[in-house]
């Protein structure tokens, strides 16, 4: 096996959370995009990161945006997950949502919801990181969507004993 489908087959087997990043462009249009390489970054201030593709058809108005909103999914929103996944699809126009206080879209049922304004960004190979202060912190208890070998799925409750 070559590296790429090593490192691909390793990542692959490290779960990840699952998040939607959302934005407007210069028109006031939405846009947003499933991400899962998003992180913590610090505490003061506090601040985290996420990274999009280059290829990715909205990464110039993410990398010129001054800020955004990182939606960590739920275990129950598995279809956001896919809808935002998908190419040519009307993804605001196929889920419930809302424009914040801070003038971004904010899709309702998310576990939690933090809202950026764009500190830095850097390139990083294909892709680049965008760190984002966070601004506003909305948190639900819920249970978290998790990434694991190419498949969505809950928690086990193994996780909670």
């Amino acid at each position: 096996m070559d590296q790429v489908s090593t490192f691909k087959e390793v990542m692959g087997n490290y779960p990840t959370g699952v998040t939607v990043v959302t934005t407007i462009d210069e028109n006031g249009t939405p846009l947003g995009l499933t991400v899962n390489s998003f992180a913590s970054v610090s505490i003061d201030p506090l601040m985290i990161l996420w990274s999009i593709d280059k290829k990715v058809s909205s990464y110039e108005q993410f990398v010129k945006t001054d800020k955004f909103a990182v939606h960590v999914l739920a275990d129950d929103q598995s279809d956001i997950c896919s809808l935002f996944a998908m190419k040519g699809t009307d993804r605001f126009g196929s889920c419930e949502w809302k424009t914040s206080e801070h003038n971004l879209p904010i899709i309702s049922g998310a576990l939690g919801v933090l809202q950026c304004k764009t500190y830095k960004t850097v390139e990083a190979g294909d892709h680049m990181i965008l760190i984002g202060e966070v601004i506003d912190i909305v948190n639900e208890n819920k249970d978290p969507l998790l990434y694991h070998r190419r498949k969505f799925g809950k928690i086990p409750g193994e996780f909670y004993k």
